[in-house]
Formats: structure tokens, C-alpha cells, sequence
């Protein structure tokens, strides 16, 4: 889309999900088995036809960085780029200090392409957004910024920040991260939340920028600063996310999942697994890119002795060998190997696992490069799997760390 510049904040250490983010950032955790959280972003950019984008990195990035140039390299001759930017201390010897720094130390890369308006998004929620919708509506009512809103349910708000409009979705009040968040009039269960999802304006982004980073008691961060400075202004129009339409999808077109802990990243990748899942992955006219790795599809096999595999309701991908195992509500990623009489029930293998004989697995997560040993259980004792040094998460899920080798 012309006059668009996007830019994709993409530096978050991601503390919730550790040990997923001990040696890489929250964008670069694998997920649903062939995909990396940044993935949902780009495409829906990409699919909107918006093909200026900068992602900004920081903490941890190396996987990232090797996941973008595999997956998202653009080339020719055009003006089109995906292209990622370190933290490069433009403005003295200092990190970002948070997303409104992030862009503010990039403010050189937007303006030297003289964009009329700026997208600023996150890159770790699962979601489709056809991001032109937003746009056209942000231009038609002259908003210097436009925030995209969702309906959560009202004991979850505490962890977002809730947004009050008036009549015509004008922004009158936003509270980060509130103890007591407000609902929505005539809606006592519910609460509007922010996605996280900005387009400004550009020239109002780079007076807002410059005011906050004159402010030494600011946070320099949208959520905290920018969005509520411009709020009192009234100055910000709020896109309602279910107006949102995604052409020949089947599935929950308000699907928005933010997968910050390690239950809500297990849990958003079982729904995957539904009967009819409400998140559509088969949408042709909304495709999933990412990179694929040269490997055979496949294989589920008997082992020697004729006991046959059991697959039920999983998502297995290319390169992983199942022979003679249980695997049950499962998603297994890039070639893994599952041994005869392994059972394997509600977990989350991201790629190249080698399980053995008569492994049982319930309810985990299993991290890349991980090996498992021959008559091994992980999930049935919280404290034996405490004592291995695996996370315990809240609901009760085992997240075993990547590179690990578990031999009793």
C-alpha cells in the first residue's frame, strides 16, 4: 500500500515463556510445529499487501535473525523490503528503553521514505488482520492514531491495557494493565482491550515521539505513554477488530490468542487441534508463509514387531518418523523421532526430539534437541520433574529445555 510505512517490534525477552526464551526472543519461539511467533504478523502484512516493513530486534536475536533471512527475504528490484534492524544505540550508548524509544531511535529509517502513515504492531500474538481495513478507516476519519481494540473476558483485562470509548469509538480513557478494569457498558463480563496495534499518522508519530523523548520520567512506551497522552488529547480513534474481514475463512474471525505464558502458548496450540478449530491454518486466499527446511514428509509406521501406530487429532510435521507410538492431541515439529511403545498425550514437540522406547509424555512441552531415553515418563510428578530441572507452569505444564537430555 503506498504512503505505508510498517514496523514490527520484534526485541521482547519474552520472561513469561521462559525456558522457551532462555537463548532466543518471544518472536522466535516455534509454534503449531512449523511456524515462529513473528510469522502470524508478517502475514497478515504481507497478505494486506503492505511489503515496506522494518522489524525491530533486539534481545537474543540470532535465531530470529536466521529465521527471517531463510523465510521472509524479498528481492528484485522494487522498493519492497523486509528488512530487520538491531539495536544499533543511534542515540548514545543505551538499549531501547522501551517501544516508543524502539521506534524513536529508528526515526531516521521512516522518515527518509516520507511516509504519509506509520503501522506500528507487535509480533508475538496469533491472529489474522487484514491490516487495509484499519488503514482505510484510519484515513477516512483524519485520525492521528488509531488503535485496534478486541473484546476479552473481564478476568482477563488486568493483563492488557482497557479502553473506554464514547459513541463514536473515540478514545476517552485508557488504563495500562488496570487491577480493577472497567467493562464495557451493558457488558459486565467483557472489557476492550488494546491488541497492541497502532497506525499514526506520520507526522503526529514524530512530534509524539519527540515530546516523550524529551520527558526523562517517561517510559517511552505506547502502552504507558504515548496512548494515554494523546487519549487526554483526544486524539485517538479506536478500530473495532471485529469489523475485520478475512476473505473465504472458515474459522473464528476474532481469533486473537497472546501467547505470553507457557499455558497460554500450550493452550492456544491445542486448540489448533480441534474438531473444528477456530483458528484457520487452510485458507488459501490467506496462506501461512514460513520457512521449510528440505526434509522428507512424514512417515507413521508399525515397528518390527507389528504393533501399529495411533495418531489421534495431531499436527504432525514434515521430516518426524512415528514408529509403533501412541500420539494423542499432540503437535510435533520438524523431525522428531517417536520410538515403538512411546504414548505421547497433550504436548508440544518443537523439532528434532528423539523419544524412546515406552516414553510417556502428558501434557508438556518439549523444546528443540531434546532427547529422551528409552522407558522415561515427563508429566505424571510434578516433583521428579522439578528435581530434573524442567519448569512446572501454573495449570500443570512441563516445559523440558531445549538441548536437554533426559536419561532417567
Amino acid at each position: 500500500m503506498p504512503g505505508v510505512i510498517s514496523m514490527i517490534l520484534a526485541g521482547g525477552e519474552g520472561t513469561r515463556l521462559y525456558p522457551l526464551t532462555r537463548s532466543r526472543s518471544k518472536p522466535a519461539v516455534p509454534f503449531a510445529g512449523q511456524y515462529r511467533l513473528i510469522d502470524f504478523a508478517l502475514n497478515n502484512f504481507v497478505n494486506s499487501d503492505f511489503l515496506k516493513i522494518f522489524i525491530l530486534t533486539q534481545f537474543k536475536s540470532q535465531s530470529l535473525n536466521i529465521h527471517l533471512r531463510q523465510a521472509w527475504h524479498v528481492s528484485g528490484i522494487t522498493d519492497r523490503f523486509i528488512d530487520p534492524i538491531p539495536a544499533q544505540m543511534r542515540m548514545g550508548k543505551r538499549w531501547y528503553e522501551g517501544t516508543a524509544d524502539a521506534i524513536y531511535q529508528n526515526l531516521r529509517l521512516v522518515q527518509e521514505h516520507n511516509p504519509d502513515h506509520v503501522c506500528v504492531f507487535g509480533s508475538d500474538h496469533i491472529y489474522k488482520m487484514d491490516i487495509r481495513q484499519m488503514v482505510d478507516l484510519h484515513k477516512k476519519r483524519g485520525a492521528k492514531c488509531t488503535v485496534a481494540g478486541i473484546k476479552v473476558p473481564i478476568a482477563e483485562a488486568s493483563e492488557f491495557g482497557v479502553i473506554e470509548i464514547d459513541e463514536d469509538w473515540n478514545m476517552v480513557s485508557f488504563e495500562e494493565k488496570p487491577e480493577s478494569p472497567k467493562c464495557i457498558p451493558g457488558q459486565p463480563d467483557f472489557a476492550l482491550v488494546s491488541m497492541g496495534n497502532y497506525v499514526f499518522a506520520a507526522k503526529a508519530l514524530y512530534s509524539e515521539l519527540e515530546r516523550d523523548a524529551a520527558k526523562q520520567k517517561s517510559h517511552h512506551d505506547f502502552g504507558k505513554d504515548i496512548i494515554p497522552h494523546l487519549c487526554d488529547e483526544g486524539e485517538v480513534f479506536v478500530y473495532d477488530f471485529s469489523r475485520n474481514v478475512i476473505p473465504n475463512d472458515v474459522g473464528n474471525q476474532m481469533y486473537w490468542r497472546d501467547v505470553g505464558t507457557i499455558d497460554s502458548y500450550w493452550q492456544t496450540n491445542m486448540e489448533l487441534l480441534a474438531k473444528e478449530p477456530e483458528f484457520d491454518l487452510f485458507n488459501n486466499q490467506w496462506p501461512f508463509r514460513t520457512y521449510h527446511p528440505s526434509l522428507p514428509p512424514a512417515l507413521i509406521r508399525a515397528c518390527r514387531n507389528g504393533k501399529e501406530s495411533v495418531i489421534r487429532n495431531c499436527a504432525i510435521s514434515a521430516g518426524t518418523e512415528v514408529y509403533g507410538a501412541t500420539i494423542d492431541h499432540s503437535v510435533l515439529g520438524y523431525d522428531c523421532k517417536v520410538r515403538s511403545g512411546a504414548e505421547i498425550y497433550e504436548s508440544v514437540l518443537m523439532g528434532d526430539n528423539n523419544i524412546g522406547k515406552n516414553v510417556v509424555l502428558n501434557k508438556c512441552v518439549i523444546d528443540k534437541h531434546v532427547r529422551v531415553a528409552d522407558g522415561v515418563t515427563i508429566g505424571a510428578d510434578p516433583e521428579l520433574d522439578r528435581q530434573r530441572g524442567f519448569t512446572i507452569s501454573a495449570n500443570g505444564v512441563t516445559v523440558v529445555p531445549q538441548n536437554t537430555d533426559v536419561l532417567e
